[in-house]
């Protein structure tokens, strides 16, 4: 039983159902969508006719007295028969039955021993592998052969099992020899059992492997499937490392030549030997030159420097001397050092000596030009003492520089002297003069020469060698040096005073 609708509102009112027509229906019910919220109704298609009809609603309509058609067949649909149709495939299927390969060969391995030298690029070696082919699905491994304390890792696989590629189709230039995934339709080749041999190199993913043995198993596969007999092994020579040149780098400027020489011989360098009997036997020996510094600055030009020789170990110190109102700050200007002359390298040294320190000579000093103006006492005295060791050269600059007469004082200084001849005299006259003034001095053993040398030194203020006559004889009382008229005038006719 249906319950049925009221007929009558809550006001008392008649409800009246269905007042709209069947037209204004289809109206309502059309195609366009509507401007209410929800969702859009729409009429159903016109050619749309019902082919089967739920049981539910089939008892339904036949209890109302509507008779309903047997089902009727669906309509054919394009898209539903398209789906359900099988995947073309467009490969041929191959004869070769991959299962009875794999139930034939299970378990059959061929064994190569190869070797991948790879000594052209930077750290290489030649290394041993392994490579295994398995007959079952023709798949290559390459395994690595360590020994105890090679300090390598212990991972034993190079390249992993898998098929490897021989010949790619149209393979380019930029298309990288190994990469992760590569299809059948890249692959025009690939490796099989007939591409390794004995004595031959096989390039497997970029590395070319040189394989100069097989194990028994492999030889008799080759000898039944191929016919091959040929087996015999290849006897593998080591290459001689390769003598790399040691070449030393130039001098960077830090320390001395011998430090940069050290470094390249030992990581922790070892500073150079010394010279102990040498040390011992000039130990506090130091000769000292006057310099002046040649610069194209007029300032410059004016300074004047103390350079100290050290005989003990051939180091030169460079000490400049305060002077007030110079605007230069004096003192140290530079520390004990060995100094090479221009040119030298760290496999050929050459340092100054005393016999390159004359006078007038110039030095470099680390790319400073140092004029030597000068020397002080206690190298004349070196010169005389060590006269072998010094060139004519080196003695005559600096006996050049001393007044002629108090050079009558020193005999040896006479004689260095004697070689200079100076107004067209021989050198038999220079001689003679030397030994009457010898004779003339020997009752006068009181007279101290280092004073008289250094007075003459302190009045030739322009280091010209020359004094005025009257200077001269006034030097010589203050002294108490005797002075003999006629052997005055040998002097002065000689030119030892020129003339003057």
């Amino acid at each position: 039983a249906f319950s049925r609708l009221p007929t009558v509102g809550s006001g008392g009112e008649r409800l009246y159902v269905n007042q709209l027509s069947q037209a204004e229906l289809d109206e309502l019910a059309s195609k366009r969508p509507t401007l209410t919220y929800g969702q859009v109704k729409r009429a159903p298609p016109s050619g749309f006719i019902p082919v089967h009809v739920a049981f539910d609603k089939k008892e339904f309509l036949e209890s109302q007295g509507i008779e309903v058609n047997p089902p009727e067949k669906m309509a054919f649909d394009p898209y539903t028969e398209l789906r359900q149709m099988p995947v073309r495939k467009y490969i041929t299927p191959s004869d070769f039955d991959q299962l009875k390969q794999f139930l034939t060969y299970d378990k059959q391995v061929l064994r190569f021993y190869a070797m991948w030298d790879d000594t052209n690029s930077i750290f290489g070696e030649n290394r041993p592998y392994v490579i295994h082919y398995y007959l079952a699905d023709d798949t290559v491994e390459v395994r690595e052969v360590h020994k105890q304390n090679d300090g390598r890792d212990p991972f034993p696989v190079l390249i992993r099992r898998q098929r490897i590629p021989k010949t790619f189709v149209d393979k380019q230039k930029t298309f990288p020899t190994c990469v992760m995934e590569i299809s059948d339709q890249e692959v025009l080749e690939w490796y099989t059992a007939k591409d390794f041999a004995v004595g031959k190199s096989t390039n497997l993913l970029g590395r070319d492997f040189f394989i100069y043995d097989c194990d028994e198993f492999t030889r008799n596969f080759y000898r039944d499937k191929f016919g091959i007999t040929d087996f015999q092994p290849v006897e593998i020579k080591k290459k001689p490392p390769e003598e790399v040149q040691q070449i030393i780098p130039p001098y960077n400027g830090f320390g001395i030549l011998e430090d940069t020489l050290q470094n390249c011989f030992s990581l922790f360098p070892k500073p150079p030997r010394k010279d102990v009997i040498k040390m011992l036997e000039n130990d506090n020996k130091v000769l000292r030159y006057q310099v002046a510094l040649e610069s194209p600055n007029p300032e410059d030009r004016k300074r004047r420097f103390i350079l100290s020789y050290f005989l003990s170990n051939d180091m030169i110190s460079i000490y400049e001397p305060p002077v007030r109102n110079s605007g230069i700050i004096g003192g140290k200007y530079l520390r004990k050092t060995r100094v090479a002359k221009p040119g030298s390298t760290t496999e050929n040294a050459k340092y100054y000596g005393p016999s390159d320190l004359t006078i007038g000579s110039t030095i470099e000093v680390f790319g400073h030009r140092f004029v030597i103006t000068d020397a002080d006492e206690y190298v004349l005295n070196y010169m005389e003492s060590n006269a072998g060791s010094f060139p004519a050269s080196a003695q005559k600059s600096v006996v050049v520089r001393l007044p002629e007469v108090a050079f009558a004082l020193s005999p040896v200084l006479l004689c260095f002297y004697s070689d200079i001849p100076k107004l067209g005299t021989s050198k038999q006259e220079p001689d003679e003069l030397t030994v009457h003034v010898q004779e003339e001095l020997k009752p006068h053993k009181h007279l101290n020469n280092k004073n008289i040398q250094e007075a003459f030194l302190q009045c030739d203020k322009d280091g010209s060698g020359v004094l005025d006559k009257a200077k001269f004889l006034s030097l010589c009382d203050s002294l108490s040096v005797p002075t003999n008229t006629t052997l005055l005038n040998k002097v002065r006719r000689k030119g030892c005073c020129s003339g003057r």
